[in-house]
């Protein structure tokens, strides 16, 4: 028989921590500038639509979004971590409309109790903040912070073959560390109908080989328009808002902001959405 009082309790409480804080983390198989530049596209989408959007450079090499916008030179949430500075200090502000922060800027970690410490930073930037996209790497090993590997990853992929095997290659050690679960497939620079045939082969050679599914989160073109936006240090949605990209940049903006995909988390349909 359940304790009535117990439930009563637990459901205050729920109700009292109010929503789950939104977290993505991105690998990719392109080049880091790829990875940095569809971040902050689809950062700067996000907050167009009216989100609060974090994006939290996790990355080991000096190639991160961080670094790309040029807020990599202050304090990480290591700094935090190690109680050498406030919370408040880490989070930067930028022109395209959303906040960025750095996890470690390429330190290491000390050791276990550095790495909870490091955790429960994360944990406690990632609630203040509605929607948190990581740009992440994967050494075949382990994430930065845990609840890395229990969020939504969406792998990042290119119609060459070198991405696609690379990608492929990338979800095989993701699955054979963190086990069976779903892995959303983002395909750039690449038309619709190239991308649906880059999703639909990888779809079915992790479904087969490695029983894993993968969900499509859509695609974005090659279009001269995002260079010419990077030029000038905007987004494209911003300094083109008619170009190719920006109306694909608005649509994923649109899927990403829907809490919590039940597809995407269940990991139930092989669908397409460009």
């Amino acid at each position: 028989m359940a304790n009535f009082d117990f439930d009563q309790a637990e459901g205050l409480r729920r109700m009292l921590a109010g929503a789950q804080p939104r977290i993505v983390t991105f690998l990719s198989a392109n080049p880091q500038d790829d990875k940095g530049a569809m971040l902050v596209n689809l950062g700067a989408s996000l907050a167009r639509a009216g989100n609060d959007v974090l994006i939290v450079d996790a990355c080991a090499s000096a190639h991160g979004v961080a670094s790309r916008l040029g807020v990599d030179g202050g304090h990480s949430l290591l700094n935090v971590a190690r109680q050498e500075c406030a919370l408040n200090q880490v989070i930067h502000a930028v022109p395209q409309g959303f906040s960025v922060a750095s996890m470690t800027r390429g330190a290491a970690r000390s050791g276990p109790d550095e790495t909870r410490r490091l955790a429960k930073a994360f944990d406690v930037l990632a609630k203040q903040t509605g929607m948190v996209l990581v740009d992440g790497e994967f050494d075949g090993e382990a994430f930065p912070v845990p609840i890395m590997a229990s969020s939504e990853i969406v792998v990042q992929v290119s119609n060459s073959a070198t991405s696609i095997k690379a990608a492929y290659s990338m979800i095989k050690r993701l699955n054979q560390e963190l086990g069976r679960r779903p892995f959303g497939i983002l395909v750039t620079g690449a038309s619709e109908d190239e991308a649906r045939v880059v999703y639909d082969n990888m779809a079915q050679a992790a479904s087969r080989y490695l029983a894993v599914n993968l969900v499509s989160m859509g695609s974005v073109p090659a279009d001269e328009y995002l260079q010419r936006a990077a030029r000038l240090g905007r987004a494209v949605v911003d300094a083109f808002p008619l170009a190719g990209a920006s109306v694909a940049f608005r649509q994923l903006a649109g899927r990403f902001a829907l809490a919590g995909s039940p597809s995407f988390r269940a990991g139930s349909g092989n669908h397409f959405s460009a």
